[in-house]
């Protein structure tokens, strides 16, 4: 009986035919860098007010396109909430932005005074955490890793709302690509990829739907036209659709930054291999921020202009190819009089 709230809670998330359509702008990190830059100023002279004021014009200008939006609670939630169109899902990441950074790997953790049971209590929809998980990271690492993801899964489970799990393969401390965000690695190893999604599709975690980056670079992929290459490439993602689907879990594709025709050839191997659809924040709009703020009606502007366009062929995109996703609810076989729902739920 415990998977009705998750399967309504997903329900949210998808449009009325099963496809995620869902902006992100939880970011932080990233968002700051974008101010920054647009302001000349570095990331610590980036004010609070301005971050909500960025995360508010977001909300204002994408919401009503969109089948959800993913909030954090610090900045987006303070920021937009009022602006949330009530038929718009809202997912709410776990996760705090600071990791604790070892020569072995990240150990990731929650926002301080952050819960499921608060998420839950505020009328989210769905719980997001992003785990940084390497499987050839040290194992002490790895096991805080799935530690913190398995009881996240458990908490969600308890109170019965989704969890939507984003994995991100990184660079280690100390090597040549390091960043402390994330930034898609050119020689990305697409096993790395296809591992992680093969450890926490187990059902021991209880993530109900996947996040996921490309297992190949969006800068290097090849047109999907058949071609040697295009085949070669096209099993990469295959991998990932056949654990999915082994383990009964919808995916979508994050879009990582990458520039929207890439992140729209990504969508379209995705799509082929059975993804569900999108949760992309800065290929849609980044650039309106970046070009544009502190000058908020230029903001707007553009994010009318240029970012609907780019979320508006994402959307064409993924209802033309992206793999509906329908909900499951129990059989109530059980279920002879008055009060047998009650009291197995």
């Amino acid at each position: 009986m415990r998977t009705i709230g998750k399967n309504r809670g997903l329900a949210r998330l998808a449009d009325a035919d099963g496809h995620f359509r869902m902006v992100a702008l939880d970011q932080r990190p990233p968002l700051f860098d974008a101010l920054a830059k647009a302001k000349g100023i570095t990331r610590e002279q980036v004010e609070y007010s301005d971050v909500t004021a960025a995360k508010r014009l977001l909300v204002e200008n994408l919401a009503p396109h969109c089948s959800s939006m993913l909030f954090d609670p610090n900045f987006a939630v303070p920021a937009a909430i009022d602006l949330l169109p009530p038929r718009c899902g809202l997912i709410m990441t776990l996760e705090e932005h600071r990791v604790d950074e070892t020569a072995g790997g990240r150990k990731s953790r929650a926002i301080a005074n952050w819960s499921v049971e608060k998420i839950r209590a505020m009328g989210g929809d769905a719980v997001k955490v992003l785990a940084w998980y390497r499987p050839d990271a040290d194992p002490v690492v790895n096991e805080h890793q799935k530690r913190f993801v398995r009881e996240i899964g458990e908490d969600c489970a308890r109170h019965d709302i989704p969890y939507v799990l984003e994995l991100l393969v990184y660079p280690f401390l100390g090597s040549a690509n390091h960043t402390a965000d994330y930034v898609e690695s050119p020689g990305k190893l697409p096993g790395l990829v296809i591992d992680s999604v093969r450890e926490f599709a187990k059902p021991e975690y209880g993530v109900d739907l996947l996040k996921l980056e490309s297992p190949l670079a969006a800068n290097g992929l090849p047109a999907r036209d058949g071609s040697a290459e295009a085949k070669a490439s096209q099993k990469e993602f295959d991998a990932i659709g056949d654990i999915c689907r082994e383990h009964g879990i919808p995916w979508v594709l994050l879009s990582g930054g990458a520039a929207p025709e890439k992140f729209e050839r990504v969508l379209d191997y995705s799509y082929a291999a059975g993804a569900s659809g999108f949760l992309a924040g800065r290929t849609i709009w980044l650039d309106a921020v970046l070009k544009n703020f502190p000058d908020r009606a230029a903001v707007s502007a553009s994010l009318r202009r240029d970012g609907l366009n780019v979320l508006e062929r994402l959307n064409q995109l993924t209802t033309a190819k992206g793999t509906p996703w329908k909900a499951r609810f129990p059989v109530f076989t059980d279920i002879k009089q008055e009060g047998d729902f009650a009291r197995a739920y």
